[in-house]
């Protein structure tokens, strides 16, 4: 197993790098500093969001996967899945990075073309 970064650099540096390239990122729920489990919830202008969490691989390594996409004509479905995983874990780190391909930002293509 890979020694993990502490969540809150992780997240201070995702959130750099967006707004170092003329996107938004913000934290919308603050999780516990070292070992919180992070949500990245990308989106443009508002729009399209996908939520992403590292899932558990076979191999033991973790893999960003998409847990829900948002729904145009269901948006609150969006709102209730991310106020359900706040609930179930008080740890976790929920992230918003506003920005063209924001996929890019944790290793993944753009999925939202």
């Amino acid at each position: 197993m890979d020694p993990r970064i502490p969540a809150h650099l992780e997240v201070a540096a995702l959130i750099r790098r967006v707004q170092a390239e003329g996107g938004f990122g913000t934290v919308l729920n603050k999780g516990e500093r070292d070992a919180g489990t992070i949500l990245v919830v990308t989106t443009r202008n508002g729009e399209n969001s996908r939520l992403y969490e590292r899932m558990p691989q076979l191999d033991g390594s973790r893999a960003w996967a998409c847990a829900i996409k948002q729904d145009i004509d269901k948006k609150q479905d969006f709102e209730d899945y991310i106020a359900r995983r706040r609930h179930q874990d008080p740890d976790v780190w929920i992230l918003e990075l506003d920005i063209v391909h924001g996929e890019r930002f944790i290793g993944l293509s753009d999925e939202m073309d």
